[in-house]
């Protein structure tokens, strides 16, 4: 395409150059500063940091927002910002029919939040500018930064001691599934980008170091964590971007390697499972085995008999979810939902209901809460990043491996939020809004470069963006 400039974007972009353009838009210093400040503090800080971390949130959102709808004439009527309008106006909806109904179960205010801090990922879109390599970056220093908390909050080393014996432990990360769905994320990124990691060039013998390192740490992190979704998840996730990556290696070059670096690659994985099996066999054995009569009551079907062990809680909230979701099907019973399944099911026993305010299952509190309206919104979002996905990459914007993630992190997603509500606590949120935030900036960039996004500010042609 014609352009009247050429900017290489990567962890040496020419930023100055950047904020020029007009691809997204102009950034004015009163807002490139702040926001990109509150990127790093966001990405970086948020677990090892909270306060800062949620400092950096904020700087994200709010001035993303702003950046966009005031400077963002190229991307601004992405359906990204229209999703968030519903996400808000199902939520208010749900909430004022909810008075309405049932005034004593609804909250003072609507709380939009519940929905609408999943669309941080734009404002982390914006201020990544549609880069890969500050993309990468982020990313890198999230995972850092992540590791270096697991040693320091909580337990610490002495949490991680207790680990390798064999006890399960939760990182000080809210809970016990939180830390170990955190290094479950960062075992998926290392495993799909190793190849980055261990490509012939500067540093390659440090490089291989650092991953080894970092691959060895996340991997003991999710055995450890001994949480079984996560598990489950990675089990699914691992060989479905497998079958990905064996599928599209022909039709593009990032994704292609030589036989003898997949062969050592698979040798050092293979050796370090196993080293990490023969080590926690008992323990994987024991958590696998626990739940093994409740697997087959439930396969029975004697759903009622279920004793309230892990899995009997769970089943037992949802069938609960289930009576409440049929009464208000469409619009739900407003952002208290899931704590009202728990506190006013009057079969639930009474210690379940001091113990457990949420349902372990994010898109069942969504239909509780708002309803057959709220699951659309999600859905229509999560569709809205596969298609995004889908054409940078197809488009030649998005590497292949980044794709190849984002796809493997869809299937673990969906897969550990049938167990857990990641997405209703801090901790989904910040993976959701830095991973998305992460494939959603390569889209805008696609739009740019392909021309999608229509005639920029002050009719300047759309620079072509690169790296």
């Amino acid at each position: 395409m014609p352009t009247d400039m050429h900017i290489r974007l990567g962890p040496k972009a020419n930023w100055q150059a950047f904020l020029k353009a007009r691809s997204f838009g102009t950034r004015p210093a009163w807002l490139l500063v702040p926001g990109i400040l509150g990127l790093f503090l966001y990405a970086s800080f948020r677990v090892f940091w909270p306060e800062a971390g949620k400092l950096g949130e904020q700087l994200t959102a709010f001035l993303g927002l702003i950046a966009i709808l005031v400077y963002g004439r190229g991307v601004r009527n992405s359906l990204a910002l229209w999703l968030l309008l519903a996400a808000v106006v199902v939520q208010v909806l749900s909430w004022w029919l909810g008075y309405l109904h049932h005034p004593d179960w609804v909250a003072s205010n609507p709380e939009v939040d519940r929905l609408a801090k999943l669309f941080i990922f734009i404002g982390v879109a914006w201020w990544l500018g549609g880069s890969t390599g500050w993309t990468f970056i982020a990313w890198g220093s999230a995972l850092i930064f992540y590791v270096l908390a697991t040693l320091i909050l909580g337990d610490g080393i002495q949490g991680w001691i207790r680990g390798l014996q064999g006890e399960r432990i939760g990182f000080g990360i809210r809970n016990l599934q939180h830390g170990a769905m955190l290094f479950g994320v960062a075992f998926l990124g290392l495993v799909l980008f190793a190849r980055r990691w261990l490509q012939p060039g500067k540093y390659r013998a440090l490089r291989l170091t650092i991953w080894c390192v970092l691959f060895v740490i996340c991997l003991l992190g999710v055995v450890t964590g001994q949480t079984r979704a996560i598990w489950l998840a990675l089990l699914i996730a691992l060989p479905v971007a497998g079958g990905l990556w064996w599928l599209y290696k022909p039709r593009d070059a990032s994704l292609r390697t030589n036989r003898r670096f997949l062969a050592i690659g698979c040798v050092m994985a293979l050796v370090v499972l196993t080293i990490a099996g023969l080590s926690f066999d008992d323990t994987v054995e024991e958590r696998i085995g626990t739940e093994s009569q409740v697997i087959a009551q439930l396969l029975d079907g004697r759903v009622e008999e279920l004793p309230y062990t892990s899995i009997g809680i769970r089943i037992h909230t949802w069938r609960a979810a289930s009576e409440w979701i049929a009464e208000r099907p469409l619009v739900g019973w407003g952002g208290e939902g899931r704590s009202l399944v728990i506190s006013e099911t009057a079969w639930l026993p009474d210690w379940v209901k001091q113990q457990f305010g949420h349902l372990h299952n994010f898109f069942l509190e969504v239909w509780v809460a708002y309803g057959v309206l709220g699951l659309a919104v999600i859905g229509a979002l999560a569709f809205w990043i596969g298609r995004a996905t889908w054409l940078a990459w197809r488009g030649g914007v998005m590497p292949g491996d980044m794709a190849l993630f984002g796809a493997a992190f869809f299937v673990y997603w969906m897969i550990v939020n049938q167990f857990e509500s990641y997405n209703s606590f801090w901790t989904g949120v910040y993976v959701h809004n830095l991973v998305v935030g992460g494939l959603v900036t390569q889209y805008w960039r696609w739009l740019v470069v392909s021309g999608q996004a229509g005639p920029v500010a002050g009719g300047a042609v759309a620079p072509r963006l690169e790296g």
